[in-house]
């Protein structure tokens, strides 16, 4: 269903904004500003900066601000209003997730998508709608970002890192160039987290003219009347297949290595306050188990992404169909796969992102430097090593790296990792939206109590210079002389 706002729709937003404007006044946020300022050599140092401004970026930024650490900037690099997955390569229609979730709101009933939906479209549409749009959640983090007045600024990368004493040295290049000095590092990179695309070995080496990732920028319409294939049976497998059908390819093949599709979605049956609070907090064996589990189980698509595939009668599905290799011939590709050989025009590899950040030129002065659970965090009793977990970086309580070797690089300790990267570590806070509210909680907390530590001679030195009195010293009597005229009586 689409809803396109009217007068009156602008009308109660205007109110929705302006109970929020008093919420936050009720509850004193945001708090007043309490970070003593640093300069460094006559240049202005940042007290954090997030890299990034998709909703995990947009959470922890709002997050900080409301915590009173205000001297912060996001950068991303996309253009305004094409942070995240939403409108670019999510190729979905709707979001995943149940409407009801709170995502990104930070506790502030106004400042759900659900209050920002009603104050302009009413109960009614509300009730009647099932999933949200995927065009209208990205409007809502757009709005978001506005009614808080985000310090984010677009079309910046960032590409590099260096140490400059105590502080970390981002350098940047876009709509604003140049290297920004700043005490903390939060990056909030979304499902690529610290690497990129995962692709297939069979892959190397061939042409791109004849395969993309599903996270590339792919013209579909080009595909029109092609033979294309997708890797895969998850969501991002079915999207993309849905999507090449309906710009009109002459057949879509999903290439599926299971024998049977997944159809349980393990943590959602599970989801829950003690999931989310609880899961970072258990011993590191339960935390592999469930996530080993949840790994081997995978997780089904939806529903109706699945129901947008099969219901075109150029689809077809092929389990038990592993991909042996795959060559270029004949300006096509042959594809060997268990099930036999297959020719398609082009084809599509649903095949997710890694955690192998050393290919990434923008970390390449940490990157050797991050401990990994493979280094001594994950021990075989916890049962078969896994790609995918075991580079999963080994995080401490508010996000941050931890070093590979003590001392060879101290300024991981400042630059926290709040992307899906986290996931082991940390459950999942940081790259999805039913508990991002909870991550930026955690990551904020921790920020927040290791600035006021290393401050701690700032802030004892301005507790002696406070000397605004409370008492004036007209507000009582001393009657202790009284006591001798009493005691000469």
């Amino acid at each position: 269903m689409k809803h396109t706002p009217t007068p009156a729709a602008s009308t109660g937003l205007a109110a929705m904004e302006a109970q929020l404007a008093q919420d936050l006044d009720l509850l004193e946020l945001p708090a007043k500003a309490w970070v003593p300022t640093r300069m460094h050599e006559g240049a202005p140092v940042r007290d954090v900066v997030v890299i990034g401004a998709g909703m995990c970026g947009l959470a922890a930024i709002a997050k900080l601000v409301l915590t009173g650490i205000t001297n912060v900037v996001a950068y991303d690099a996309a253009p305004a209003g094409l942070e995240g997955p939403w409108v670019t390569f999510a190729r979905m229609q709707t979001l995943r997730s149940p409407k009801t979730l709170n995502g990104p709101s930070l506790g502030l009933p106004q400042l759900t998508f659900r209050a920002w939906f009603t104050a302009q479209w009413g109960v009614e549409a509300w009730r009647s709608l099932d999933k949200i749009p995927k065009g209208q959640w990205m409007n809502y983090l757009v709005w978001y970002r506005k009614v808080l007045g985000l310090p984010v600024r677009n079309s910046v990368r960032m590409t590099g890192l260096a140490p400059v004493g105590d502080l970390i040295a981002i350098d940047i290049e876009g709509a604003e160039t140049g290297r920004v000095l700043s005490r903390r590092l939060v990056l909030a990179t979304g499902r690529s987290g610290l690497g990129g695309f995962a692709v297939p070995d069979f892959l190397n080496g061939i042409d791109r003219a004849y395969w993309a990732h599903s996270a590339d920028d792919i013209d579909f319409d080009a595909l029109k009347g092609k033979r294309v294939a997708v890797i895969g049976a998850g969501a991002s497998s079915m999207d993309n297949a849905a999507t090449a059908l309906e710009a009109g390819a002459g057949s879509v093949d999903m290439l599926i290595r299971r024998k049977e599709m997944p159809r349980i979605n393990k943590l959602t049956g599970i989801g829950s306050p003690g999931v989310v609070l609880g899961m970072h907090e258990l011993p590191d064996a339960w935390k592999w188990k469930f996530f080993d589990y949840t790994a081997t189980t995978q997780t089904p698509p939806p529903r109706s992404s699945t129901l947008r595939v099969s219901g075109h009668a150029n689809a077809r599905f092929f389990l038990d169909c592993g991909i042996v290799a795959v060559k270029e011939e004949a300006g096509a590709l042959l594809v060997e796969t268990t099930q036999g050989p297959m020719r398609f025009d082009f084809l599509i590899a649903a095949t997710g992102f890694l955690n192998d950040f050393n290919g990434r030129s923008e970390f390449a002065a940490i990157a050797p430097h991050i401990r990994i659970w493979s280094d001594g965090r994950y021990t075989p009793d916890m049962g078969p090593a896994r790609a995918g977990m075991s580079d999963a970086p080994d995080l401490g309580p508010a996000f941050e790296f931890r070093e590979r070797v003590p001392g060879s690089c101290p300024m991981l300790a400042h630059i926290h990792c709040f992307n899906d990267a986290a996931m082991l570590t940390h459950g999942k806070v940081s790259g999805d939206i039913p508990a991002v509210s909870a991550g930026a909680d955690r990551l904020v907390r921790g920020i927040a109590a290791s600035l006021f530590a290393e401050d701690v001679e700032t802030h004892f030195a301005n507790l002696i210079a406070y000397d605004t009195p409370e008492l004036l010293g007209d507000e009582w009597v001393d009657s202790t002389p009284l006591l001798q005229k009493e005691a000469a009586l």
